[in-house]
């Protein structure tokens, strides 16, 4: 696709200011985070994230007038390829600036608008997400957590899991039900609840990898303000299904930044062992190659579906293609290891990226929804097929 001259300035102006600033202190923040290397140098991530924000780089495709640059869908789209081509630092304001942001922005308040964007354009309060329960996951119309409104607060009760940077985010976003006796999508709302307080405990979850990017929380009586609901009572399932649809758009574009550059060292990785004479592992890393670029052009399609207000079927399939391809791309890792890749690299479980990622993208096709569950909805809601038979 031929670029715009004010494309290709866009283009230059922001290779030219990570040429500039990914360097000095920042340094040596290249290529740090990622899938199952969350807690990989939070610290100047975060301060990283802070500069960008002083200078006008976060929250790009935001409109002007709630502190972003209304970047145009193809202009979001050369930021992120630029991002990755700079080996940028994953993000640490990601849910903010990707998920919630956008949703305040479609069915907030002014009032939470003036209260919960400037932090999150200024990178300076962190959000996680609190939608999977121990019985919720995939099935989401199950969640149990409860609220109760008293006076002129929310009582939050209840337990989530798989909360991705829930130790070092200050909000959550819980979809909890409000409504007594009531039962699968009706009865939910969207809270906004801050973390730092006495009813929120959370406890790290010990993954396969060593390391706890994901956490159970537990509220206990936890408060927030009355006024912090987006949208009415009840209307929980309908905002925090357009959270999803905004998770499967923008988010996928910064996400590849970090998918981009796994995969470039898993095709350098096969250069330097030798693997990539196997012409077998040559057809994978080309098929790889190939998916990575359609699930670029597919997000751009959910952006532009976005934009138009009304995210289209496509959205249903990203994070089915997604899922799958970052598992596949740990497996092909492992081969182009060969044997050495069942061996730690040190004591007591000292693993290598490349063994990091084939174990933690296992759970790439289960968490926000299973590869089973992904081809259910696809098939009911978006193809209109007979329905699986339940119990």
């Amino acid at each position: 696709m031929k670029e715009s001259p004010e494309d290709k300035a866009f283009r230059a102006e922001v290779r030219a200011w990570l040429a500039e600033n990914l360097n000095g202190e920042f340094a040596h923040a290249k290529g740090l985070g990622g899938p199952g290397r969350e807690h990989e140098a939070f610290e100047i991530r975060a301060e990283w994230e802070r500069h960008m924000a002083a200078h006008g780089w976060t929250c790009v495709g935001w409109p002007v007038e709630h502190g972003g640059r209304g970047a145009t869908v193809e202009q979001q789209v050369i930021f992120h390829e630029e991002y990755a081509l700079a080996d940028g630092p994953a993000r640490v304001n990601h849910i903010g600036e990707n998920l919630l942001g956008p949703t305040i922005i479609a069915f907030g308040t002014e009032e939470q608008k003036k209260r919960f964007l400037p932090p999150i354009v200024a990178a300076t309060e962190l959000w996680c997400q609190g939608y999977s329960e121990p019985n919720a996951g995939s099935d989401l119309a199950n969640v149990q957590t409860r609220a109760v409104l008293d006076g002129d607060v929310w009582k939050v009760s209840g337990q989530k899991v798989w909360t991705s940077l829930a130790l070092e985010s200050d909000w959550c976003f819980v979809v909890c039900r409000t409504e007594p006796g009531s039962s699968r999508h009706h009865g939910l709302s969207y809270l906004l609840v801050p973390m730092k307080q006495d009813g929120v405990e959370i406890r790290p979850i010990i993954q396969i990898t060593g390391t706890s990017e994901f956490n159970e929380v537990f509220f206990d009586d936890a408060v927030t303000d009355a006024a912090h609901i987006v949208g009415a009572p009840g209307e929980g399932w309908k905002i925090a299904m357009a959270t999803l649809g905004f998770e499967r758009g923008v988010a996928t574009l910064g996400q590849q930044v970090g998918f981009r550059r796994e995969f470039e060292g898993v095709a350098e990785l096969a250069r330097k062992t030798g693997a990539i004479d196997d012409p077998l592992l040559r057809d994978r890393l080309t098929r790889s190659y190939i998916e990575l670029e359609a699930m670029r052009l597919n997000a751009v399609r959910i952006m532009e579906g976005v934009a138009a207000g009304a995210p289209g079927p496509e959205s249903s399939i990203s994070k089915l293609v997604w899922g799958t391809w970052h598992r596949d791309l740990g497996e092909i890792a492992m081969e182009v290891l060969g044997a050495a890749g069942m061996l730690a690299q040190g004591e007591p479980y000292d693993l290598d990226d490349w063994q990091r990622l084939f174990l933690f993208s296992r759970s790439d096709t289960i968490y926000a929804g299973s590869n089973e569950i992904q081809r259910n909805i696809i098939s009911e809601r978006v193809l209109g097929l007979p329905r699986e038979a339940r119990p």
